[in-house]
């Protein structure tokens, strides 16, 4: 007996080595999703809005493998673009199954139609199959483009070809996997080696194309006296057991960092496409190297740009280039970075106070109390400036969030699919008040699969970094402030552990429990909403206009603000 197309699709994805997929059934799904339910190889996991199934299915996809969800039609697959462009702009493999209205409907605005051209921005394949000679190829296409080009692949199709009997000759090929070397010509490779031997005080910047050549890049660093700033993707492959480390740069980074990408004669950006061009310098020679050429160039001038995979390139380079014995530049990075590591320690041992407690005690403690291999998705936010400061890597662990999207309620979902596809690993979920607000409802999600996440509301009452953005253009901060619910009981209602912490001094009993929890937990952290985050090149611009929306703020009646905000300014000075 002949297979129909939901068949096929299944035992497509059985193929892929697909162990899940993330949606809400209905209309147009129905049919692959009882195939799903008549297979039993591939889960559903339903949760309550598809933007959390694609953040889930990206999750999957940062940690290795390939994630997968899906849309029916109207609302239905429009509601996975915003966790689709994270997920295709991190560079995580994801597939994308868009349902959509019956085929004989198509051209005539019927209920629930949509322009599917809104996955082209999100995605390197995007295709609607309207046959079942067509569906075996145009998905095989999704799968590969999504698994080898790192990023989303959308297969869409009309609900009704799901029932239609498969082409059992139509072409069905497999996800292949090839593993090539991409590496710059060997006239490229002598060219760099004649810069850098020529060149002094050189940096390191380097990105996540540096998390599999991590012997390399610190065999580098060694042999140039180098400092090494990287970027927050890049954190957790390059931090711990580094003496080359300086730390992140960038808004959420600090000086030593700085000095190390703008006052050497040489940066070498390796594996990055760092997107904030303020913070680099015209004036110093910088090589780019990168597996995508179009990315060459295009934040800021370069003396080269190559093409090519960091680790191989580096295993051609390495042997040509001469050691440096002139440390002066790197021993003066890792003095800047020393003083700054003892500012994150001081803010850190700052308990705060009663419904005011200091973010940064907070993140220490979950930093220390968590385990070696945990997991940890951060919201976009202060949560992810404190991710970026207080979260240590150990060679095991993991941090996710929308660190190239910079969207708002991230964390949640992302906790979802690592805990589903790394059920071995302890999953850490740091969510703003704000961000955690928006998704609420797929706590029911983590609540009926019986997740073991830690859920750690950091309640600032506000958008922190909203009102930080704001108050340094010189704006008196305006419908940033937040009236929350009680989260912890939320959280209770919906089946999940919850805590309320408003005083420091009961932050670490309540982290012990709930860390060694076998379930699902939620802390309702009280912040304080007044902490600034000061980037390493803050002006006497930046302070002035910060200064004048303070002013307005107390000519605007709300003096208890600026006093609150001026008690808790005054210990950060000497971050300056």
């Amino acid at each position: 007996m002949g297979h129909i197309v939901a068949e096929q699709l299944v035992e497509m994805l059985k193929a892929a080595d697909i162990h899940r997929v993330y949606g809400v059934t209905g209309d147009s799904l129905n049919f692959f999703n009882d195939a799903l339910r008549r297979d039993g190889s591939i889960d559903w996991i339903h949760v309550r809005h598809e933007e959390v199934g694609a953040y889930a299915a990206m999750a999957e996809g940062v940690l290795g493998g390939i994630g997968c969800c899906a849309g029916s039609s109207g609302p239905g697959h429009v509601h996975l673009i915003n966790g689709l462009y994270d997920a295709h702009r991190w560079g995580a493999p994801v597939l994308a199954l868009a349902s959509t209205i019956t085929s004989e409907d198509y051209g005539t605005e019927s209920f629930q139609s949509t322009d599917l051209h809104m996955f082209d921005g999100c995605s390197y394949y995007n295709e609607v199959a309207i046959t079942p000679q067509q569906f075996p190829r145009m998905l095989q296409q999704a799968l590969q483009h999504a698994w080898n080009r790192e990023g989303v692949g959308v297969c869409a199709f009309p609900g009704d070809l799901m029932t239609c009997n498969a082409d059992e000759d139509a072409l069905w090929a497999d996800l292949y996997r090839p593993q090539s070397i991409l590496r710059p010509s060997d006239d490229e490779i002598r060219l760099l080696a004649e810069l850098i031997n020529s060149s002094e005080d050189i940096g390191i910047y380097a990105g996540i194309g540096c998390a599999n050549a991590r012997t390399e890049v610190i065999s580098l660093a060694q042999q140039l006296n180098a400092p090494m700033a990287y970027t927050l993707k890049a954190k957790m492959a390059l931090e711990y057991d580094n003496p080359y480390a300086v730390g992140l740069t960038g808004m959420l980074g600090n000086k030593a960092a700085a000095r190390a990408i703008t006052s050497g004669k040489l940066l070498l950006m390796l594996g990055s496409d760092f997107p904030w061009k303020e913070f680099l310098d015209k004036s110093v020679k910088i090589v780019q190297i990168d597996t995508k050429p179009e990315r060459l160039g295009r934040r800021v001038p370069l003396h080269m740009g190559l093409c090519g995979d960091v680790g191989p390139t580096l295993q051609m380079l390495l042997p040509l280039i001469d050691s440096k014995a002139d440390n002066q530049f790197l021993n003066a990075c890792l003095a800047d970075y020393a003083e700054v590591k003892e500012d994150y320690r001081a803010h850190a041992t700052d308990p705060g106070e009663e419904n005011l407690i200091q973010p940064e005690f907070v993140t220490e403690k979950i930093d220390r109390l968590a385990d070696e291999d945990a997991v940890f998705t951060a919201d976009t936010g202060m949560t992810t400036v404190w991710a970026a400061r207080y979260l240590h890597g150990t060679r095991k662990r993991t941090l996710m969030g929308s660190f190239s999207h910079g969207s708002m309620a991230n964390a949640m979902p992302q906790a979802i699919g690592a805990a589903l596809c790394s059920p071995e690993r302890q999953v850490i979920a740091l969510c703003g008040d704000g961000g955690i607000s928006m998704l609420m409802g797929d706590l029911m999600t983590i609540a009926q699969y019986k997740l073991p996440i830690k859920l750690i509301v950091f309640n600032n009452r506000s958008l922190g970094m909203v009102e930080l953005e704001m108050q340094v253009a010189g704006l008196p901060d305006w419908q940033t402030k937040m009236i929350n619910p009680d989260f912890a009981r939320i959280a209770q209602a919906c089946g999940i552990r919850g805590y309320s912490v408003t005083h420091p001094a009961n932050l670490e009993e309540v982290c012990q429990e709930a860390l060694s929890y076998n379930g699902p937990v939620l802390i309702d952290v009280f912040t304080n909403p007044h902490v600034p985050t000061l980037p390493p090149h803050t002006s006497v611009g930046v302070m002035s206009r910060y200064i004048q929306s303070q002013a307005k703020l107390a000519l605007g009646g709300r003096m208890d603000e600026v006093w609150n905000a001026f008690r808790t300014n005054i210990k950060y000075i000497r971050d300056l």
